[in-house]
């Protein structure tokens, strides 16, 4: 389909600062080395990448999560999936693609360069309690009716308390965390009593727009943009009162409610169980669910500085994001305190190849339908 070839929009203000930079890496991982690309996704003989996946056994497991849980899924992509799991046995030169049958696609990044967006995301872990008392003082909401067509309260609103109480799920120690999980979809709730950890899913939104709260930061001078992340988001939090945090959180008027359910696997929007760093939200019109990937990847040290070194991973498409546009995928990077530190860190630059059986070799075109 010809709109699928379009020019893919840049993604945010930051993705607009790439256009006439310098030809020097830069500490987001901008490479600007290998010529101007003129498709979102253009065939080349093979991917200009050194160095060899790091991550063949959590691509293998990522593939044998789709295969049990989405098998529709799985038959459509099979033939890609086996040449690409025969390619890495084989050692995952990217030099002999083509020998196992694959195509890759080069994409041509939001700056025409290949340099394309990766941030993270992650499942947090939060502390809470099924009645409101000590520091537990902060609601966790299910999915309330709606009355016709009338949007659900404001951010700002079911803060006032504008939803009833029987919608309340629980209640947490720490608004910032609830906004957090509220970012992320979803989360684990540890509601203290011993048992097993719960699973809150997406259950819908208030249908309100969103408004990034570190953007606000930004415009008001709390934090120089070029140091923006959810650490510092956090460590402004730290440093302000609870009213001064709620009054940045009401900024943003889209507000997440949840379902509870017992423990279960974190799963993308493809209803799959996702493998941290072998899994990605991608714009589905672009990449459709499904897709491999072969991923340069920025490596960051812990204080989430570019280190000026790249690994390369295999990764598929299972997830989406209201942000995720164009030329960015959002990397999984798993459940807890470590995934997240690293996911609010990461918002870099790499290069990505979507690989595909060659035509006639038993696999579906680039892009199939979803």
């Amino acid at each position: 389909m010809r709109s699928m070839w379009s020019k893919a929009a840049c993604v945010g203000a930051v993705l607009a600062l790439l256009a006439g930079c310098s030809s020097k890496p830069t500490d987001r991982g901008q490479q600007y080395k290998d010529g101007e690309l003129h498709e979102p996704l253009g065939l080349v003989n093979q991917p200009n990448a050194k160095g060899r996946p790091v991550n063949a056994k959590d691509f293998t497991s990522q593939v044998m999560e789709i295969q049990y849980a989405s098998p529709r899924l799985f038959k459509r992509e099979q033939g890609t999936y086996s040449a690409v799991q025969q390619w890495l046995m084989a050692g995952g030169d990217t030099r002999q693609l083509r020998q196992f049958g694959l195509d890759s696609y080069q994409m041509e990044g939001a700056d025409n360069y290949g340099n394309v967006q990766f941030t993270g995301y992650y499942t947090p872990v939060i502390q809470a309690r099924y009645t409101r008392q000590g520091e537990f003082q902060y609601p966790l909401y299910r999915l309330p009716p709606r009355n016709g067509k009338r949007q659900l309260p404001s951010r700002a609103e079911i803060y006032s308390g504008a939803i009833d109480e029987r919608y309340v799920l629980g209640y947490s120690n720490s608004l910032m965390d609830n906004f957090i999980m509220d970012v992320q979809g979803s989360g684990y709730v540890n509601f203290g009593d011993g048992r097993p950890l719960m699973f809150f899913g997406y259950a819908g939104k208030n249908g309100h727009g969103y408004y990034s709260i570190g953007k606000v930061l930004i415009d008001r001078g709390e934090v120089k943009r070029e140091d923006m992340s959810m650490q510092k988001i956090r460590e402004w939090a730290d440093n302000h009162s609870p009213a001064e945090v709620r009054e940045l959180l009401e900024q943003n008027p889209s507000f997440v409610f949840f379902k509870a359910e017992n423990f279960t696997p974190v799963r993308g929007a493809a209803a799959v169980p996702l493998i941290a760093k072998a899994s990605v939200a991608s714009d589905r019109s672009l990449v459709p669910t499904g897709s491999t990937l072969l991923a340069e990847v920025p490596v960051l040290d812990n204080n989430g500085k570019f280190t000026g070194r790249y690994e390369m991973r295999v990764m598929v498409a299972l997830d989406v994001g209201g942000a995720i546009k164009g030329q960015h995928f959002d990397i999984y990077k798993g459940i807890g305190s470590q995934a997240g530190h690293e996911a609010g860190f990461f918002n870099h630059y790499g290069r990505v190849w979507v690989l595909r059986n060659a035509p006639g070799t038993g696999n579906m075109p680039l892009f199939a339908s979803n």
